[in-house]
């Protein structure tokens, strides 16, 4: 049974708040986050092409990634790590490439209950507007498949 993935975009405010709990111990669900050959293998829609460009998973490192979808749209997002402190927290910028200059920032949590991870996120977008555009482009079934995705590799 898939563990369900929890979003929340409350109106008026421009966060997206996403939980979702993991079978596998912290260790294994951060270092997927932070190692670009994990991370390519589950972020994004089963039917998508992606190509890491840079993930440099440290403080003050960059990360950028295209993909191309089975239908030949492409997109591409992009971004900084601020803070990584290992197997707990994670800050970022991010950018999509289809809104750019639209810069959010995204703190990503890790922590562990019995045995298993508590993931959490909390992105603030530039304004609700931006947050909306995202969430429009069919972002919300993304998070979903993505992290089923993870389940998966984490079972492997």
């Amino acid at each position: 049974m898939t563990n369900p993935t929890t979003i929340t975009a409350t109106p008026g405010l421009p966060f997206l708040d996403i939980v979702r709990e993991f079978d596998a111990p912290v260790a294994a669900v951060f270092r997927a986050h932070t190692d670009p050959e994990l991370f390519a293998q589950w972020t994004g829609p089963r039917e998508m092409q992606m190509e890491i460009i840079a993930f440099d998973a440290t403080t003050g490192g960059r990360w950028e990634y295209a993909a191309q979808v089975g239908d030949g749209h492409a997109f591409s997002f992009r971004g900084v790590f601020h803070t990584v402190e290992p197997d707990s927290l994670i800050v970022q910028t991010f950018e999509f490439d289809g809104a750019p200059n639209q810069v959010g920032i995204g703190t990503l949590s890790f922590t562990d209950v019995d045995g298993r991870t508590r993931f959490t996120s909390h992105e603030v977008y530039p304004s609700v507007e931006a947050r909306d555009m995202a969430m429009e482009t069919g972002m919300e079934a993304g998070i979903v498949t993505t992290y089923e995705r993870l389940d998966e590799l984490l079972a492997g």
